[in-house]
């Protein structure tokens, strides 16, 4: 997703849809999908399956994510998304790899659509009653309008879901279209990150908290980046992760890659923001542990007041990692 700095404010208490057009569907096909999709994310490609859908991350060699996707299965393939802004560098990237995959294929869905669903009875215009079969983050129906994925729920209890479309065009009523920073809203406010192309290689997944939204499988064999991811994990390392936190005093959404600063000194850096009323709004941050509870000011944004918020589920590694990030 890209940031929205300068869009409408969002309202985060409707209900409704958005078409995510800051994403795109991706298809991978052929023989050797499943062994492709092991050796380059994090996730444990045996544990997607056609009722259950799993985020990951793909990485550099030294760990730093550089695409956060959701894996869906498509019968034999997988399919997943990516940022708009960066999916053709991904891909590239991606190819890479797949050439030693003789007959498997990644390629962009032209006419694939994702669109985020907040409320159940949202959801309900898709699936009907079956929707109340997903209970759980990461489960999945497959339905005549396509993939009903249930997400992660805001910090308001707020149901989410996400269609995937690989062709069609979603049966939804437009009096219920909402804009797109509302959805953008809901993600920060479940504690749900996204990469942009400011924060594209900066950070080991656990820094975005994937270990806590069903992104990574600290079992699975070997992968690319796997030997940091979990070395930071089994070592206890993790001295900065993600966080929530609200802002106050703008009319201009920080953008990714703003440092945040405590006691003159860089402590952090913002990753998503969005408005969500005049002067005023939330961000994902990356936070050193030690400074979280410090005094936070943003670089290039004098008189911007902060405020931590909680994300809603645990992160245990803040309490275990209290020596400064140097």
């Amino acid at each position: 997703m890209t940031n929205a700095n300068t869009e409408t404010p969002a309202n985060p208490t409707y209900e409704g849809w958005a078409h995510l057009t800051d994403r795109v569907l991706a298809r991978i096909s052929g023989p050797g999908t499943d062994k492709f999709v092991q050796g380059q994310f994090s996730q444990s490609v045996d544990e997607v399956t056609a009722g259950q859908s799993l985020r990951a991350a793909a990485c550099t060699p030294k760990g730093r994510a550089y695409c956060i996707t959701r894996l869906v299965r498509d019968g034999e393939d997988l399919l997943l998304s990516l940022e708009r802004e960066t999916a053709e560098d991904t891909v590239q990237h991606l190819n890479k790899y797949l050439m030693l995959f003789r007959g498997t294929s990644l390629a962009v869905l032209d006419a694939g659509r994702i669109t985020g669903l907040l409320g159940i009875e949202t959801a309900r215009q898709v699936a009907g009653a079956a929707t109340d079969e997903l209970t759980r983050p990461g489960q999945v129906l497959s339905t005549d309008n396509g993939y009903l994925i249930r997400v992660e729920d805001d910090s308001n209890h707020l149901a989410r879901f996400e269609l995937w479309q690989t062709d069609a065009q979603p049966a939804l009523p437009p009096t219920s279209e909402l804009p797109m920073p509302t959805w953008q809203a809901s993600e920060i406010r479940a504690g749900v990150p996204w990469l942009t192309a400011a924060t594209r290689e900066a950070y080991v997944p656990q820094m975005l908290n994937l270990q806590h939204l069903q992104g990574i499988h600290f079992k699975k064999g070997c992968y690319t980046g796997q030997e940091v991811i979990a070395r930071m994990h089994f070592l206890g390392q993790l001295k900065k992760s993600l966080f929530r936190v609200a802002f106050s005093g703008t009319d201009a959404a920080p953008a990714p890659g703003t440092r945040l600063i405590a006691d003159g000194s860089a402590v952090g850096e913002v990753v998503n923001s969005v408005l969500t009323g005049e002067q005023q709004g939330e961000m994902l941050a990356v936070i050193r542990h030690d400074a979280a509870s410090k005094h936070l000011g943003v670089d290039g944004h004098e008189g911007l007041q902060l405020e931590v918020r909680p994300i809603p589920y645990p992160v245990p590694e803040r309490e275990k990692a209290e020596q400064p990030d140097t």
